[in-house]
């Protein structure tokens, strides 16, 4: 299988770190996942969502949790998120310490080139 860049140049990460209440990591995820794979997520349907964004639990502690997903307009993500918390008020988010559930946002200024990925896989 050949290797791909994680993110295009150009494009931006959304990127959640939190914690959810000591030991509810699992109830979180299933909550989680309810959410994200319904019919009520409007952030998959969004044309500035280029990939779907992943759920990630760090492996020395299970109540501490990344969020990241890659978009080519955060303002958009920042629409839909906010129309998220303000209607919809997924029922994950009552899990999360501080009930803070803001991501940071960072530009993608390099990536690795195909050809270069392409090459290192002929070795």
């Amino acid at each position: 299988m050949a290797l791909v860049p994680l993110a295009t140049k150009g494009n931006f990460f959304h990127v959640y770190d939190f914690r959810v209440k000591p030991g509810t990591g699992d109830e979180f995820i299933e909550l989680f996942n309810k959410f994200d794979y319904g019919d009520n997520n409007p952030f998959h349907r969004s044309a500035a969502q280029v990939k779907d964004g992943v759920l990630c639990r760090d492996a020395g502690d299970p109540d501490h949790f990344y969020l990241i997903g890659e978009w080519r307009d955060i303002e958009e993500h920042r629409r839909i998120r906010e129309r998220v918390a303000r209607e919809i008020r997924p029922e994950f988010v009552q899990l999360i310490e501080g009930g803070h559930f803001v991501p940071t946002y960072a530009e993608i200024v390099s990536m690795t080139p195909q050809e270069v990925l392409d090459k290192s896989q002929q070795r």
